[in-house]
């Protein structure tokens, strides 16, 4: 961001409750995919109650209650991020802040990576927002594994743009803006 490296309180709020946000949205999405998703819930149940009569019904039932609250925090997170990450956006239109332009002809190396990686975080957002939305409001249903699919590529998005404003900030550190980390902290 071009603002001399001084960021404002709002600024930094607004960065930390999107990474607060992303990260709960990370995790539970997760494991809604992976330990924690219905089929492998009702899979550990019947292995555990061998013997026992338990329909589907009452399999599905119990999957769905221990499903249910963590699908809840992503549902939460989800209406966080995408009101913090409207804010932000209101935001730097209204200060004028902005990020080099990738796609700009002689443009170092450093500020073009700098700018994909903010038009990868701006497009990595707004898609698993919109097709968020659009499951939530059973929008487009007749594509909804459609929809459904390109919201789960969230879980390979966003440790890619981990990894990306690890290496920029570390960059960053070592080249002309040093202290940038300790300014987004404290200002």
């Amino acid at each position: 961001m071009e603002q001399k490296n001084k960021f404002t309180v709002l600024h930094r709020l607004l960065h930390w409750v999107m990474f607060i946000a992303m990260s709960v949205l990370f995790i539970t999405g997760f494991l809604r995919m992976n330990w924690m998703n219905k089929k492998h819930i009702i899979k550990v149940v019947q292995e555990n109650t061998q013997g026992m009569e338990i329909s589907k019904d009452q399999l599905r039932s119990i999957a769905k209650t221990i499903h249910d609250p963590m699908f809840e925090w992503h549902e939460l997170f989800a209406h966080v991020m995408i009101i913090s990450f409207v804010i932000r956006i209101i935001y730097m239109i209204a200060k004028g802040i902005k990020f080099p332009n990738p796609f700009k002809k002689n443009i170092a190396l450093k500020e073009r990576l700098q700018g994909l990686t903010y038009v990868y975080f701006y497009l990595f957002v707004t898609i698993s927002a919109v097709t968020g939305i659009f499951i939530e409001k059973d929008i487009l249903s007749q594509y909804h594994s459609t929809v459904e699919g390109i919201h789960k590529w969230g879980i390979y998005w966003f440790p890619i743009f981990i990894v990306l404003h690890i290496a920029g900030i570390l960059v960053a550190e070592f080249t002309n803006k040093k202290g940038i980390v300790s300014k987004m902290i404290s200002g």
